[in-house]
């Protein structure tokens, strides 16, 4: 059995909001500048230009890439040998978050109630994933998740009966509605499989999975390539101004389902798709 400090949790979790609000993956960086060499129209690839410019002056002069900073969503992934020690790990989890986002100078968004909407004002509390996995580390992924691509998110309860054109079709249609909306060029998430609330998990895990890395079942894969074909040809382009290039990637991530079901989610992330792990 191995012991961890909650404390060590906290000051990475500090480290990880901060870092994932002014650094993108290098993977979705080079995605990036990839993509801009694709684009085939001029204001297009204008916008492009832009993109690249503040994601290299975010990392410059250390400010966030994106002024929505978002609501912090962590993943961990726990080993059964791990013993916690020092106080509650998910209290912990929400120290960091808000030592975080004030030590960072980050924007403060989440409200405590829904309905009431008064702000927490110190981005807390942190919506966490928790995972048991063997051994004796923990594995931590900070996500801040800006709603402007999370406001054009959706899932459907598709039955058994769906045709592969008619998932497609579906995640097709979400982003053609989402248009401008979440700062395109988008990287989509696909949750297929599971039921209601684990295929939601796997469409935003999905987003946490490198760009330049294919589903590994050939099936998944070839969807992923085929939806991101037919994205592209929508036309709504970087920042919706019209192009050739509306999303960056389209990862799928399954599970097992239910023999009556086959539930489909679909979780955009701008264009500032970000993250940060570490392993502790």
């Amino acid at each position: 059995m191995r012991e961890i400090s909650v404390k060590v949790i906290e000051k990475k979790v500090a480290e990880l909001c901060i870092k994932a609000n002014l650094n993108l993956p290098k993977d979705l960086e080079d995605c990036i500048k990839c993509r801009a060499k694709e684009e085939k129209s001029d204001v297009g690839r204008n916008v492009f230009s832009d993109i690249i410019d503040n994601i290299n002056v975010a990392r410059e002069e250390t400010i966030p890439i994106c002024q929505d900073t978002g609501m912090a969503v962590i993943f961990l992934e726990i080993g059964q040998d791990v013993h916690f020690i020092d106080g509650s790990l998910y209290d912990a989890i929400n120290r960091g978050v808000a030592k975080g986002y004030t030590d960072g100078y980050l924007r403060k968004s989440i409200v405590y109630d829904p309905l009431e909407r008064v702000n927490t004002n110190d981005n807390t509390p942190a919506v966490i994933h928790t995972k048991i996995v063997d051994g004796d580390r923990v594995k931590i992924t900070v996500a801040p998740k800006g709603f402007g691509s999370e406001n054009m998110s959706a899932l459907k309860m598709m039955t058994p009966s769906a045709t592969f054109d008619e998932i497609i079709d579906f995640v097709v249609e979400t982003v053609a509605h989402a248009g401008s909306n979440p700062c395109p060029p988008i990287v989509v998430g696909v949750g297929i499989g599971g039921d209601f609330e684990s295929c939601a998990y796997n469409a935003k895990k999905a987003l946490c999975r490198p760009v330049s890395i294919r589903n590994p079942k050939a099936l998944y894969a070839d969807l992923e390539n085929t939806m991101l074909e037919k994205i592209n040809k929508l036309g709504i382009g970087p920042q919706g101004f019209g192009g050739t290039v509306t999303a960056l990637a389209v990862n799928i991530e399954q599970t097992p389902t239910h023999i009556a079901g086959l539930p489909v989610s679909v979780n955009i992330g701008c264009h500032v798709t970000r993250h940060a792990e570490a392993v502790i």
